[in-house]
């Protein structure tokens, strides 16, 4: 096997052997703590030009098949792992994660140092990376660390759009309809659609250009905004749009980037966290209730709200109805006076817990309301 390096912007090197395609790849370096669930965290479209390394020490042992992509391809910029399996061994699996990343030239590195570098990212936040192999390896190490600090950041990315559906498709209910749901794809995940048709949602995937009156035409019941990658700070466009949906008095829903567009649209702001969540066993609680769920989640930015109690906003009251129970981060927002709340991680459940599952059954609950 060639070898490889991964650079990080602070000049942390870290020495291993290609992994998947060969050559080199550009992305914010971030770490995933999931110990299953790697092929849906590999066609997230959420980690686009995000270089992802696992915690777990062994990847790959279950292959891949057909079934549990969560979008057309894989999205991450780059895949780090300590161990992958040399054999997949799964009675699901149509091949190995090293023939798919090669495949769809996904580079990649296997190390035996990623828990340093897992360390180092909590100490000193993700940052800026590249991953070179084969003959890019060899380079100078100052000139492969001049191609990284050259590389895009996350702060200031538009990303949801290269992600997004380009045209508007129908993901019809299961058994009898129920609902129309109108769906803006900011990179959304295809289990999400699946879980509101189980619940008799006929479900209007719509593209992340969409005005409020594009989706307003469809006349839904509800209006959802999923996950999806970049900096919320860029998406003005989404923002405006959800306020055309909030005004017209519209049941909403939002996950994730949904919800930090949710928090603009409300006059919040955003900020970018040190190291971000990714996982399927963040630990949030429901301040209302007191509930705690283990949950799914894949976010750098977060919402800055006040947590000390309702807040106005153009729309009426709202509260945050989520903490995580690791730093206190905003974890969902509600509306005290209209139909409309969102969270911050993802209640699909692919891969992850199951335990927030419950969140579609109160979206369908909202818009049975003005019925």
């Amino acid at each position: 096997m060639s070898s490889a390096l991964l650079v990080l912007e602070d000049g942390r090197i870290f020495r291993g052997v290609a992994y998947g395609a060969e050559g080199e790849t550009f992305g914010e370096m971030v770490f995933n703590t999931g110990m299953t669930g790697y092929q849906e965290t590999l066609t997230d479209p959420s980690y686009a030009r995000q270089i992802v390394a696992m915690t777990a020490p062994h990847i790959g042992n279950t292959g891949v098949n057909a079934e549990d992509p969560e979008s057309r391809r894989i999205q991450v910029a780059g895949y780090v792992v300590r161990e992958p399996a040399r054999v997949a061994s799964n009675w699901r699996a149509t091949g190995s994660l090293g023939s798919a990343l090669r495949e769809q030239g996904v580079v990649g590195i296997a190390m035996p140092g990623t828990r340093a570098l897992t360390r180092h990212l909590r100490d000193r936040g993700a940052m800026r990376a590249g991953i070179f192999s084969g003959a890019a390896a060899e380079a100078a190490e100052s000139a492969l660390l001049e191609k990284v600090l050259a590389s895009p950041r996350m702060e200031g990315a538009d990303l949801a759009a290269e992600v997004a559906t380009t045209e508007p498709y129908v993901v019809p209910a299961i058994g009898d309809k129920r609902f129309t749901v109108a769906a803006v794809d900011l990179g959304i995940k295809s289990m999400t659609p699946h879980r509101m048709a189980e619940r008799g949602c006929e479900v209007h995937v719509l593209p992340a250009t969409v005005t409020a009156d594009d989706i307003l035409a469809l006349d839904p019941d509800g209006v959802f905004f999923s996950n999806g990658p970049g900096d919320p700070a860029t998406a003005d466009h989404q923002v405006a749009a959800l306020r055309g949906v909030l005004d017209a008095g519209k049941p909403f829903f939002g996950i994730c980037f949904g919800n930090q567009i949710f928090g603009r649209a409300l006059g919040l702001g955003t900020y970018k966290l040190r190291f971000g969540h990714r996982g399927v066993n963040q630990p949030v609680q429901d301040r209302r209730t007191g509930k705690v769920d283990v949950s799914a989640h894949n976010h750098g930015f977060a919402v800055d709200a006040p947590i000390d109690g309702p807040f106005d906003t153009a729309y009426g009251r709202a509260e945050v109805s989520h903490v995580n129970l690791n730093d206190n981060c905003v974890e969902g927002l509600r509306l005290l006076d209209r139909p409309a709340f969102s969270v911050q991680y993802h209640p699909e459940a692919a891969a992850g817990p199951h335990d927030a599952t419950g969140l579609f059954d109160q979206f369908c609950q909202i818009m049975e309301g003005p019925k």
